[in-house]
């Protein structure tokens, strides 16, 4: 590793507010445990001279990375925003499922890969039920670091073709989504770099991404926005986004922020609800939304926050709307993973308080998918 840096982090812990190291990339706070996170708003400049370039070089001022740090990209971002009617109403879709490795996961990892080459490290481990692991193998391969990917034994066969022509080491775990982590676990006791999506905060910033964008497509700062959510990175990045446009002068409003969870597994819609009756869905049931079957978000206080904040909703959708979804984008010729469906009974389930105009995030390529 590289012991040399001088550069401070714009991360510190939830939990007793230390700041992050500048040499080293613990997941979590050695002193309490507890994860970190971004602690002040993004620069944001849409007049700089790198606005007109492609991909996240376009926003690398905005990235949480020393100046002289390499961004290791493979052309995520500038991604289309296309625009559907639906029962009359315009509703606009960004499609992340069109990023290099089929899923949004790659603008958050740009930034994560990034930050380990810089620090030199040159091996790493993560866990994942396909498109953050295939988006980690993917990138680290470009430079030229090596991974090893943890996945459920559930995940599916074409996620695990992609893990593998990427040329990571995929370990699978039987068991629940839970048990893949609590695998990769015990690789980190054992001395392993952890690269994690869920525990790093840099990838963070790299969703923040989709907020800019979006902001500049559609040359308005967008009524409400749906998209699905696991751990919840890419909702607390539109949040993080939105902030430090505002913060900016560029925009003057924060977007309703739509959360959408698989009934199966939906511990943030029931936190969010509150109710005891609701507390029954936080648990891991079986769902084809896969990429979000997740049962503790790490961040689930900051989720359910940036969701009150923007007064927006939660919902939880059974798998018959989810299938149905699926078939419904099918049609309007969005060809997408079941995680990436929720967003359709999303929309309908929340249609009369959703702020025009309305932008969906389709989060995954059903090219992954062995659904039919």
């Amino acid at each position: 590793m590289n012991s040399s840096n001088n550069w401070d982090w714009p991360f510190e812990c939830v939990g007793c507010g230390d700041p992050y190291p500048p040499d080293s990339v613990p997941f979590q706070c050695p002193r309490c445990g507890s994860t970190f996170d971004l602690c002040t708003d993004l620069p944001y400049n849409d007049e700089s001279e790198s606005c007109n370039l492609p991909s996240l070089i376009r926003y690398r001022d905005s990235l949480p990375l020393p100046t002289e740090a390499e961004l290791i990209t493979l052309g995520e971002g500038d991604t289309p925003l296309v625009m559907s009617s639906i029962q009359g109403r315009p509703i606009y879709f960004k499609c992340e499922h069109l990023n290099p490795t089929g899923s949004f996961k790659d603008r958050g990892t740009a930034v994560l890969v990034s930050a380990l080459k810089y620090l030199g490290i040159q091996s790493a481990v993560e866990d994942s039920s396909g498109n953050a692991g295939a988006s980690f193998a993917a990138y680290a391969a470009h430079a030229n670091l090596t991974a090893k990917i943890y996945i459920p034994d559930y995940a599916s066969g074409p996620k695990r073709d992609q893990l593998a022509a990427y040329g990571a080491e995929i370990i699978p775990i039987i068991g629940p989504r839970s048990a893949a982590t609590e695998a990769v676990l015990d690789a980190v006791d054992a001395g392993a770099i952890y690269a994690s999506h869920a525990y790093l905060p840099h990838g963070i910033a790299g969703m923040a991404t989709v907020a800019f964008e979006t902001v500049q497509q559609l040359g308005e700062v967008p009524g409400s926005i749906i998209t699905p959510v696991g751990q919840g990175s890419m909702l607390l990045g539109l949040a993080y986004g939105f902030q430090s446009m505002m913060q900016a002068g560029r925009i003057d409003a924060m977007p309703q922020l739509i959360a959408v969870q698989a009934t199966a597994c939906a511990p943030i819609w029931a936190d969010f609800e509150s109710s005891e009756a609701d507390k029954q869905h936080i648990v891991e049931g079986e769902t084809i939304a896969e990429g979000i079957r997740i049962l503790n978000p790490l961040r689930r206080d900051g989720v359910i926050a940036a969701i009150r904040k923007s007064e927006g909703v939660a919902v939880a959708v059974e798998e018959e709307e989810i299938l149905s979804g699926w078939k419904e984008l099918g049609r309007l010729g969005f060809y997408v993973e079941p995680t990436s469906a929720v967003v359709w009974s999303g929309l309908m389930r929340s249609w009369d308080q959703l702020r025009d105009p309305v932008v969906i995030i389709l989060t995954g390529t059903g090219l992954k998918s062995i659904l039919s």
